[in-house]
């Protein structure tokens, strides 16, 4: 009898360890949550008013469990008394009347209470991983991830995140933040921006993204030195998921190249961010305080195509000029660059050739300025040749 409690004892200890090697939770909590499955088993064989007392020690593999039950001459409730001659084997000065601590053996537990017992276990472990990985989470907003995919539920994709300080969990990868024509396949690993934490009444959920442009801005952080140090900034980044992005940039020391320095020697760094992107093609754009070399800038034209940049300030207008061939680059695809150049510089742009572009009243006035100065310049010019030949005139009659 007393060997098959112990095989009993042994079996429920290895149980407990093969838990713990499928959880990373602290010990502390695990240790907390069998004593509250035993607890709860114990409370409902031996009644609601037992004070169940419950001793584990993992290192020892000891876990023990007592109750207090009264000597009494004859026993007529065996969950709450114990006979006297069996009391002084375990305390040879229990008398009746006494209260007695009696080692609860697992033969005392019958198959379901044992089956409802390691539920309550894994309810309990299930609740304290889920408090753990939204404390572990929450106010990560903005941070990025690393997970592999490990299936798809329906349109969404269902992310398993690497291993954190604390646990391994799951976060929720929604079909709307899935750059479009993007399929990835299990285990592929993913870099992921978290969007949100809920704590749910089933229990917590991350939300992350691959189609946020922050996603951008923090793979620079972690590609870039500079960037993450703060000699080089991230100003701003629009996308078209899947398909293109601009980034600004700009440095806030001198002899600093914010180009060069993101991009990377032969193009390293930015490709490792491209490839990260499955290929999205990225401009990153120097920004600068002339709001006409910015929108040059962003429409990733050398100056010598644009010809003119005309400015309506007040409305947030800008006319761009540019050479006849050129006009289908500066507009893009389906206005892709174009669309995306005037959300990095929040400046409504609109693009024309030079054939086709009317002549400005800012450059007619212009024009006509110099043709006035130019007229002036020739009269000034003239009178003074006038002048010059009469008095070489009065000198020479005078001499006459």
């Amino acid at each position: 009898m007393k060997q098959r409690t112990e095989d009993r004892r042994e079996s429920l200890q290895q149980s407990i360890r093969q838990m713990m090697g499928h959880t990373d939770l602290p010990e502390d909590v695990f240790i907390s949550a069998i004593e509250d499955a035993l607890r709860s088993i114990a409370l409902r064989h031996y009644g609601p008013e037992a004070k169940v007392s419950i001793d584990i020690h993992l290192d020892r593999e000891e876990i023990k469990c007592h109750v207090p039950k009264k000597v009494v001459n004859i026993m007529q409730d065996f969950s709450t008394e114990i006979p006297i001659e069996v009391a002084q084997k375990l305390d040879p000065d229990a008398k009746i009347g006494d209260m007695v601590d009696v080692e609860i053996s697992p033969d005392e537990f019958g198959r379901i209470q044992a089956q409802l017992g390691r539920q309550i276990l894994l309810g309990k472990l299930r609740e304290a991983e889920r408090e753990l990985i939204y404390s572990e989470f929450e106010g990560r907003e903005g941070d990025i991830v690393v997970g592999y995919l490990q299936r798809y539920d329906g349109p969404n994709a269902i992310i398993d995140l690497e291993r954190t300080d604390v646990l391994r969990t799951e976060a929720l990868l929604p079909a709307s933040q899935i750059p479009p024509h993007h399929r990835y396949t299990r285990g592929d690993s993913l870099r992921c921006l978290i969007l949100e934490v809920k704590d749910t009444m089933t229990g917590e959920q991350i939300i992350v993204s691959r189609t946020h442009p922050d996603l951008i801005a923090r793979l620079f952080e972690q590609e870039v030195p500079e960037v993450y140090d703060g000699q080089v900034q991230v100003l701003t980044v629009v996308r078209d998921p899947g398909f293109r992005a601009k980034v600004a940039v700009t440095a806030t020391e001198e002899g600093i190249d914010p180009l060069g320095t993101c991009v990377g020697v032969r193009g390293a760094r930015v490709q490792t961010i491209v490839r990260e992107l499955k290929n999205e093609k990225i401009d990153i754009i120097e920004w600068d305080e002339d709001p006409r070399v910015y929108i040059t800038n962003a429409l990733n034209l050398k100056a010598p195509a644009v010809r003119r940049v005309e400015l309506n300030e007040e409305e947030k207008i800008a006319n761009v000029v540019v050479s006849d061939e050129m006009l289908s680059l500066a507009i893009g695809r389906r206005g892709q660059n174009a669309r995306l150049a005037a959300k990095l510089t929040e400046w409504h742009i609109d693009i024309k050739s030079e054939s086709e572009a009317p002549v400005s009243l800012e450059t007619l006035f212009k024009e006509d300025l110099n043709e006035t100065e130019d007229a002036t310049k020739t009269e000034d010019t003239s009178d003074n040749i006038e002048e010059m030949s009469t008095d070489n005139g009065e000198q020479t009659t005078t001499e006459t």
